[in-house]
C-alpha cells in the first residue's frame, strides 16, 4: 500500500492512496495501514493531475550516524556501542521532483541515501516486541550534509539543517520487509552508493527502542536509518536519484544558489 502527500491543481494539498494510475483521497495521514479505508475521503484523481510532495509532516525528523560499519570507516571514524542520533528540521524537507540548493557557507555538500521510517502512532518507550508496531511504513531519504560544515562545528546541527537537504518520498509504502532492501544513489546515473538494509549496524526496532527511551515520537515523525559507504560530493546541475528496493525511487535536481 502507497501512501502519498500531493498538491492538487486548486492548490490545496491531500493525503492520498496510490491505486494504480489515480490517487484516492484520505481524510488524514492513517495512523496505521488498517486505518486506510475508513478514511478514504472522495473520488479518485488522476496520478498525472497531482504533484507528489514529501509524503508527510514531521514535528521531527530523527537521524542516526555511522549505522553502517563502511560509511563510518571512510570518515576514520568508530562504529559507535549505541546509536548516534541528531536531528534536522522540519524546514529541511523536500519533496521528490524539487531543488537541493547549495549554499556559499558550505563547499562540500555530500549525499547521504538512506531507508526512512516514517512513524503512525505515539510512541514512547518502546520495547522490541512493540517498536515496529508504531510504524505507518517506510520511504527514501537523501541526508544531505554540508560536510566541511560538519567537519569544522564539531557538532551537526549546521552542517545537517540547510533548507532542502532533506528530500524525502516519493511515498510512504505500507508492506515492506526492511530487513534486507537494497539502498542506492544515482548521481547522474552512475552508481556512488549501494548496500543492504541488512548490514545496519542497528536494526529498525534497535533504533525505535533506543530513541522512544528519551524522545517521544509524534506520528508523522521521521527517522532517517543511516546511509552506506560511498558518500560524495554534489554540484549545481546533478541528478540524484535515491532508490530503495520496495519502495520506489526519489529524485532530485541540484541548483546553484
Amino acid at each position: 500500500m502507497r501512501i502519498a502527500r500531493v498538491a492538487l491543481q486548486d492548490g490545496g494539498e491531500i493525503y492520498g492512496l496510490i491505486e494504480g494510475d489515480d490517487v484516492t483521497p484520505l481524510a488524514s495521514l492513517p495512523a496505521s495501514p488498517a486505518m486506510t479505508d475508513r478514511l478514504r475521503s472522495g473520488a479518485s484523481i488522476p496520478l498525472s493531475a497531482v504533484r507528489l510532495l514529501a509524503p508527510c509532516q514531521p514535528s521531527k525528523i530523527v537521524c542516526v550516524g555511522r549505522n553502517y560499519a563502511e560509511h563510518a570507516a571512510e570518515h576514520g571514524a568508530e562504529v559507535p556501542q549505541e546509536p548516534l542520533i541528531f536531528l534536522k528540521p522540519p524546514s529541511s524537507l523536500l519533496g521528490p521532483g524539487e531543488a537541493i540548493v547549495l549554499n556559499p557557507l558550505s563547499q562540500r555538500v555530500e549525499h547521504e541515501a538512506e531507508l526512512a521510517v516514517v512513524i503512525g502512532q505515539r510512541a514512547r518507550n518502546l520495547t522490541r516486541d512493540t517498536a515496529i508496531d508504531c510504524v505507518l511504513g517506510f520511504t527514501a531519504a537523501n541526508d544531505v550534509t554540508a560536510r566541511d560544515l560538519q567537519r569544522r562545528d564539531g557538532q551537526w546541527s549546521r552542517a545537517k539543517g540547510f533548507d532542502t537537504f532533506c528530500p524525502l518520498g516519493p511515498w510512504i509504502e505500507t508492506d515492506l520487509d526492511w530487513q534486507n532492501q537494497l539502498v542506492t544513489c544515482r548521481v547522474n546515473d552512475t552508481v556512488r552508493q549501494q548496500a543492504s538494509t541488512r548490514i545496519m549496524v542497528f536494526d529498525v526496532p534497535s533504533l525505535l527502542v533506543y530513541i522512544t527511551a528519551f524522545m517521544t515520537l509524534e506520528p508523522g515523525d521521521v527517522v532517517l536509518t543511516g546511509t552506506p559507504s560511498g558518500v560524495s560530493p554534489l554540484a549545481a546541475g546533478d541528478r540524484v536519484v535515491v532508490e530503495v528496493t520496495g519502495i520506489g525511487a526519489l529524485e532530485n535536481t541540484v541548483a546553484g544558489w
